[in-house]
């Protein structure tokens, strides 16, 4: 039988940061014209679920649900392309992004497997928030709140993956999602500041380099096909 041609993870990799480049130049501030982000922060993200898409080896729940998770985060970066009225419709796709892959890392993995993890990402989640809250319009707060306790929870997930999970191949694979579940908060942490309390020197450059790093270590966590 003759075998499947799948792009070539390198090259993959290789279109991700240099899409990611553009759209960061032609963010806020950024060298480059306005128009960059409107093409490259989409296609940025559809890199990475091509290259998801190819890692066909792991278990089927959760590829299925990385995928949708990847597929959710899309829709909220076209829908930021409107910072202020997409605000609400980017939150709510992240929000379910970030359920889509607490499933994905429940797959062999029980919710809440390591109390320490949830403990861990509790506090700090607890620490950012008290020094996010008062800048949050009261009309935000529930939305922020809720999308902190998803966030947090998907890191901690991804954490207690990795914490619980035995030798082998797959922890790599868990190392991986506890990566970029910690760059995610990072991301998204940097980009509530900027929005909500004081602009900060570069914001793209760090929002979107931790927020590209984090989906592709979510996507990295999905075992290869076997060759052969």
């Amino acid at each position: 039988m003759p075998r499947t041609l799948s792009p070539d993870p390198r090259w993959l990799l290789l279109a991700v940061v240099v899409s990611a480049a553009l759209t960061i130049a032609g963010g806020s501030g950024g060298p480059g014209p306005g128009w960059l982000p409107w093409v490259f922060k989409p296609l940025t993200t559809l890199l990475v679920i091509a290259y998801a898409a190819t890692r066909a080896g792991d278990v089927p729940r959760r590829r299925r649900w990385v995928l949708a998770g990847l597929a959710w985060s899309l829709a909220g970066d076209v829908a930021l392309l409107w910072p202020q009225s997409g605000f609400i419709f980017g939150l709510v796709s992240f929000l379910i992004a970030h359920l889509c892959y607490v499933v994905a890392f429940t797959a062999t993995t029980r919710f809440g497997a390591s109390p320490s993890a949830f403990a861990t990402y509790a506090v700090v989640s607890a620490a950012i928030l008290s020094q996010l809250w008062p800048h949050v319009p009261a009309g935000l707060r529930l939305p922020v709140l809720a999308y902190v306790v998803c966030l947090a929870a998907m890191a901690a997930q991804a954490a207690a993956w990795w914490w619980t999970c035995p030798p082998g191949s797959g922890r790599r694979g868990a190392g991986l999602a506890a990566v970029g579940g910690a760059l995610f908060l990072a991301s998204d942490t940097l980009l509530a500041f900027n929005k909500f309390a004081e602009p900060l020197p570069l914001a793209s450059l760090w929002v979107l380099s931790t927020y590209w790093s984090a989906q592709w270590c979510i996507a990295s966590a999905l075992r290869p096909r076997a060759a052969g």
